[in-house]
């Protein structure tokens, strides 16, 4: 079986986005071709409330989907469709926006490190103008694979026969967050063709046999086409979110909040914003 080799490391950079929230942009808003089908990914997380309470009000989304999980907090979220509620701790909220949907995502003052992800997926030309959804799945509904010295909560997708509970997503992604014990190497075996993206967030580890570059917390390793990855931790363990799916291959036609195919289509998505025209009736 192939190996994949590490291709490149995405280090990100500090942003300051809704109302005034700061966080790490590990990626978006660049070479779409190197995470297709992600657009981007942040990371937000502090211990100082006044970095995160102002939180994202209202906006739009169109023509993606946004993944936002929790890995300690808690985010109030309320939405065009009626949908509302506190996502905490361990949970994921899973929003496609398809045609149209407008929200706000507040997260809440946390006694502790306040941290998480969101991760934004495009969405196929087809299914661009899709009916809108939202799946709120808790952290009881999660299941996991267990290996020698490692297990994968296995959000969305399939492993060792292990389905996800997020299983009717349209691009079928996997989205997994793996713990490897201290000094354990195993290879994960992927879907070829596939990107595959690693993001670590604690401790350290090595994604390639050859070992080219320790991978820290904060880091994205973007991986070569393979049928494994060889996973290795440090002797301080290890815990990554891998990130893969198909590449779509089409146009991105990109601005803010919404992304489209073309030009023209995000004139329109703008314009259906400003008259009140941009949430649809199915």
């Amino acid at each position: 079986m192939k190996t994949r080799k590490l291709k490149t490391v995405m280090k990100g950079n500090m942003v300051l986005e809704g109302a005034g929230v700061k966080l790490k942009r590990l990626f978006g808003f660049g070479d779409t071709a190197l995470t297709d089908p992600f657009l981007l990914l942040d990371n937000f997380g502090s211990r100082n409330p006044e970095d995160y309470v102002a939180g994202f009000p209202w906006h739009p989304h169109r023509g993606i989907e946004t993944i936002t999980y929790m890995i300690e907090g808690e985010v109030k979220h309320t939405d065009s469709l009626g949908n509302g509620g506190t996502i905490s701790s361990g949970q994921v909220q899973w929003m496609t926006a398809g045609s149209g949907i407008v929200h706000q995502e507040m997260p809440l003052p946390y006694d502790g490190a306040m941290r998480g992800f969101q991760l934004w997926a495009n969405l196929p030309k087809k299914d661009k103008m899709t009916r809108p959804r939202y799946r709120d799945l808790k952290a009881k509904d999660m299941v996991e694979f267990e290996g020698k010295g490692y297990k994968i909560k296995i959000i969305c997708g399939e492993y060792g026969g292990v389905q996800g509970p997020a299983e009717d997503i349209v691009i079928k992604p996997w989205f997994f967050d793996v713990t490897v014990d201290p000094g354990v190497s195993f290879d994960l075996n992927v879907r070829p063709g596939d990107n595959v993206l690693c993001c670590v967030f604690e401790g350290s580890g090595w994604f390639d046999e050859e070992k080219t570059a320790a991978i820290e917390p904060g880091q994205v390793a973007v991986l070569e086409d393979g049928e494994t990855v060889a996973c290795a931790a440090s002797k301080e363990g290890l815990r990554f979110m891998l990130m893969a799916g198909k590449p779509l291959k089409e146009p991105v036609a990109w601005r803010g909040p919404i992304v489209m195919n073309t030009e023209a289509e995000l004139k329109t998505a703008f314009d259906d914003y400003r008259r009140g025209t941009f949430i649809k009736k199915f």
